[in-house]
């Protein structure tokens, strides 16, 4: 005789802060997976209630009582159903990341995460004690072992839960998107899954937040680490898994579903990561400056696909320097993406910042100065479009600009969130070529003309730096490998070229430090996962 569980994995998108939200779409995800799917078990994902991360308002005691009210009126509400969910527990003044199972109005067994991540993005130590027990709870027959996120990349914890006696274990996450992750994801389980001698579970959150997106690709691994479900990334839904034991043997009924692309991935982390950060703010839409450039198209197309072409706004604001081309492929590309397109020429503002700054002082104007006055013109041009409407300004820098300060604070810095933060120049040349695969959206020229700031006669990036493809290897072996100058020239690259690169890595840290949050697409993004001090005498040179 065989006995059968349906547990439904929760791949939903929460919002940090949002007690009485997350608690709402907790009760109407378990009613729909009863209702729909037939679910014995609703499993939600690590600090569900709260939304992740949470940060220091870990820190706020009132939190708690809302947390415990929460609790309350999801037992109660769901009684009927087993539902395993994360939140902050408050115990004896101590804070844990916990794992509770609701069942029959009440908490039936509670697991407090015993490996607390402390790299990178993450700071759990800074706010919760490790628990010391594994946990094994008992569903209509079937035992499962309960762990959270970084445990199970210690393949201890499984093979603690498979000494308690798990027939299989249920992993709650809420682990951000970088690059490849998914592969890092499942090569951590395989391990677990063959030292344990266990099928795993292991569920994913979705959503944007800050600078992180969780692109969920929920996932089930029998004992020898073999994919036997795969829920679809970057979706909300709710994901059916039957098990059914057989002489001790656990089997598994679900759907695989294929993954993106890494190109597509990353391009879908963009939009999601754009779109939770406008609407969890309250923003009615965004604003883009859109230069003819293939960074500020590149990210009208993300805004697009995110919001929908009505909640996006485009305006070219060109300057004497301004070619009539750019203004043409920016009229052409909203155009494409149907956004509502405007022209305000900047060229009135500069002449009456450089009269006011001439009257103190001659020449006061010239190279950079009259440059970073043009730049800063649009951003207040950006910033009052902002005020009046609603609208966020998106700001269009990128990684290889941020990198080496080649950017204008108060300029074309300006902005609510920088969806290319953490994408090199090559790499964006890359994603609008594959976004233009789907369907043609960014001009062709855009994507083969030289990058220009336009802010000077004749100008071209290529004047100030190396071309992009030697920049981003420097870039990638210094900030992302930690190699030293001598180590990269060592790589075949010019030491004179790499030096002066480095040189612009460290002198700009003031600059990242005051720019807008962006989604983190590697694993070694400036703010989260890089953190310089501004001010330091520190030197490779």
């Amino acid at each position: 005789m065989s006995e059968t569980l349906n547990v439904v994995l929760a791949q939903v998108n929460l919002c940090v802060g949002d007690i009485s939200g997350n608690t709402q779409k907790i009760i109407e995800n378990c009613e729909r997976a009863e209702s729909e799917l037939a679910a014995d078990v609703v499993v939600f994902p690590e600090l569900a209630i709260t939304g992740y991360p949470p940060e220091d308002l870990l820190l706020r005691p009132y939190l708690y009582e809302q947390v415990k009210n929460a609790l309350s009126k999801i037992a109660r509400d769901t009684g009927r159903l087993y539902v395993i969910l994360g939140y902050p527990e408050m115990d004896d003044e101590k804070i844990y990341n916990s794992c509770a199972v609701l069942y029959g109005g009440k908490i039936n067994s509670l697991y407090r995460k015993r490996e607390l991540p402390n790299y990178s993005v993450f700071d759990e130590k800074r706010y919760f004690k490790s628990g010391d027990k594994p946990c094994v709870t008992n569903i209509s027959g079937f035992k499962l072992g309960l762990s959270i996120c970084e445990d199970i990349w210690n393949p201890l914890t499984a093979q603690d839960l498979a000494r308690e006696g798990a027939d299989v274990i249920c992993n709650i996450n809420a682990s951000p998107f970088h690059s490849d992750k998914i592969n890092d994801r499942k090569a951590a389980l395989k391990t677990a899954a063959i030292s344990s001698n266990l099928p795993i579970m292991y569920l994913n959150t979705i959503g944007g937040q800050d600078e992180l997106v969780f692109d969920g690709g929920s996932f089930v691994i029998d004992k020898t680490g073999t994919i036997v479900g795969q829920e679809e990334s970057h979706v909300e839904t709710l994901f059916l898994v039957e098990l059914k034991k057989e002489q001790n043997e656990i089997l598994f009924t679900a759907k695989i579903n294929d993954l993106p692309s890494s190109e597509e991935s990353i391009y879908k982390s963009l939009v999601l990561g754009l779109e939770d950060y406008v609407n969890k703010n309250g923003f009615a839409g965004c604003i883009i400056g859109l230069s003819g450039g293939i960074d500020s198209a590149l990210s009208l197309a993300i805004a697009v696909d995110a919001l929908g072409s009505e909640r996006v706004r485009a305006i070219s604001m060109p300057s004497k320097f301004t070619a009539e081309m750019s203004i043409n492929d920016a009229e052409e590309e909203a155009t494409l993406l149907d956004c509502d397109f405007s022209v305000i020429s900047i060229e009135d503002i500069v002449k009456s910042f450089e009269t006011t700054l001439t009257l103190a002082e001659p020449n006061k104007t010239q190279g950079i100065t009259g440059e970073n006055i043009q730049a800063r013109s649009r951003g207040v041009l950006l910033m009052a479009e902002s005020n009046s409407s609603g609208f966020m300004v998106i700001t269009t820098s990128n990684k290889s600009e941020a990198a080496v300060g080649y950017s204008t604070l108060y300029g074309d810095m300006v902005g609510g969130f920088a969806p290319l933060k953490d994408l090199n120049k090559t790499l964006v040349y890359s994603l609008a070529k594959w976004r233009n695969s789907r369907s043609y959206v960014i001009p062709t020229n855009v994507i083969e003309r030289a990058p220009s700031a336009e802010l000077a006669p004749n100008q071209k990036d290529s004047d100030s730096l190396p071309p992009y493809e030697i920049l981003d290897e420097i870039l990638e072996l210094y900030i992302e490998k930690d190699l030293t100058p001598t180590e990269i020239s060592q790589r075949g690259f010019e030491k004179q070229i790499v030096e002066r690169i480095a040189r612009l890595v460290d002198k700009s840290e003031y600059k990242r430090r005051q720019s807008a949050p962006g989604v983190r697409i590697t694993k070694r993004a400036f703010g989260r996962d890089r953190r310089f001090p501004i001010t330091s005498k520190y030197s490779e040179l």
